[in-house]
């Protein structure tokens, strides 16, 4: 019988509305070399690698009643350009319309009848260059060892790598009568199956989430955190189905050297710098921001034990171990400084158990992509009520050398986290071949102006540079 999605991939499917689309994004930039990507290309470049990811050829199947939970099963009319698409910017091509577009592609469900992930090719960037969008139900992602299509068409030199012959022969589909004999063998073996389901299924799906993602204990540190109130700000609001994005570029040896100067982790300026841009951001709207005041982030970061370090980077992998902790960011400390010792000392108390994994031995590990982890992240605040927090922060390390698809050189990198019920704004950033992009994913009636917060980084990042000298 085919594959079962697990409680917590499946309570991802019965979460998703119409505000709140469950799949997380990338947006990859490249150079176009004269004989290079185009959109025939790409198509034949994801038709010779999606054997390792075998997932990206299967779809969703319900079982009648919700007797259990969904399962994997081979799409048997799999066409690879419905879900690899073409699209193209008019003049001038400018990142304005990209973000544009980008926005309206993640404001869209995918399609819970075929395979659940799209990518898109994207024309007519100035400067002749192409962008590369792509969306991954969440649900696809069971850790950091699943590797995301995303990854497997960059190569680490311009020539592409051999590519494989394979003939995929689709299993045929169950029929229901299959899949409910299936199901009542579960439920014997584990009686509370159905009810469980049937609960998920029928709306409760929350507390699904919260049964296997465990709030209070595996996944979240938060204790002292959690007993203060939620900060009020413009960030928890009932959002829309809509979206606005929005980027930022920065260089990655300018944390480094804050890093240096302060003593702290690269981790900790970038959440410093996020906090120096929502205070300048909030002030910019004219809101009330006492010395006091502060922003609640979700920080998502990978941990591990003794037990789960591979005897080498290439022969493991970290699993679906992702530990969120609540940072209050003080946006009302006028001082970057100040902003920077006390993000750093709260990060220090949540992390004081030396189990995260740091950046080095992040990019080292064997089937690591950043798209996963940003995921994971999503996941994660997914499971956790809007009440703990104002938004989503995931900062995850990528390459820092360059990659190639189909010979044409990605030039920049920028995650799209989904939005939770009552999150008006995530932010994800990736470091990538000595830059650090961030993408501003925002409702749209409820951050027009999160292109004014995307353009607050570089001066927010640049107080903290002055500091620094």
């Amino acid at each position: 019988m085919p594959p079962r999605l697990s409680a917590l991939d499946a309570s991802f499917l019965y979460l998703e509305q119409a505000t709140t689309p469950m799949h997380v994004g990338g947006v990859a930039i490249f150079r176009r070399p004269k004989n290079g990507l185009d959109y025939d290309r790409l198509v034949e470049l994801v038709e010779q690698r999606i054997s390792l990811v075998p997932r990206y050829r299967q779809k969703v199947r319900h079982v009648p009643g919700n007797l259990a939970r969904p399962v994997w099963i081979d799409d048997t009319e799999f066409d690879v350009a419905y879900h690899v698409r073409r699209s193209a910017l008019p003049r001038p091509g400018s990142d304005a319309q990209l973000t544009e577009l980008v926005a309206r592609l993640m404001s869209r469900p995918l399609d819970h009848t075929r395979p659940l992930w799209e990518m898109y090719l994207v024309e007519g960037l100035v400067k002749g260059r192409i962008a590369v969008v792509t969306k991954t139900h969440q649900a696809m992602v069971d850790g950091i060892s699943a590797i995301d299509i995303s990854q497997v068409i960059l190569d680490v030199s311009p020539d592409p790598r051999p590519a494989t012959e394979e003939v995929w022969m689709p299993r045929p589909e169950p029929s229901d009568g299959q899949l409910i004999a299936e199901a009542i063998g579960d439920a014997v073996a584990r009686p509370s199956e159905i009810a469980d389901n049937v609960r998920a299924a029928t709306g409760d799906a929350l507390a699904t989430v919260d049964k296997v993602v465990g709030m209070a204990g595996k996944f979240l540190t938060m204790a002292r955190t959690a007993t203060r109130p939620t900060p009020r700000t413009p960030l928890n609001v009932n959002i829309s189905t809509q979206r606005r994005f929005a980027m930022a570029r920065t260089e990655l040896e300018s944390y480094r050297r804050i890093r240096a100067a302060h003593g702290c982790s690269v981790n900790d300026v970038v959440l410093s710098v996020v906090a120096g841009a929502l205070r300048n951001w909030l002030l910019s709207r004219g809101e009330p921001v006492t010395s006091s005041a502060s922003v609640r982030a979700m920080v998502p970061l990978s941990v591990r034990g003794e037990a789960d370090v591979p005897s080498s980077a290439a022969s493991g992998s970290l699993g679906n171990r992702v530990s969120s902790y609540l940072v209050d960011l003080p946006v009302g400390e006028p001082s970057p400084v100040v902003r920077l010792h006390h993000v750093t000392h709260a990060m220090r108390e949540h992390t004081s158990n030396g189990r995260n994994v740091g950046a080095d031995t992040l990019v080292r590990i064997g089937g690591f992509a950043p798209p996963t982890l940003h995921a994971l992240g999503a996941r994660a605040a997914s499971g956790i009520s809007k009440r703990f927090f104002n938004l989503v922060v995931t900062n995850v390390p990528g390459p820092q050398f360059p990659l190639y698809a189909a010979g044409a050189r990605m030039l920049e990198m920028f995650p799209v986290v989904p939005l939770a019920k009552g999150q008006a704004l995530a932010i994800g950033l990736t470091s990538y071949d000595g830059g650090v992009y961030y993408g501003f994913n925002g409702d749209r009636d409820a951050m027009p102006d999160v292109d004014v917060l995307a353009g607050l980084v570089d001066e927010s990042l640049d107080e903290l540079l002055a500091s620094s000298r």
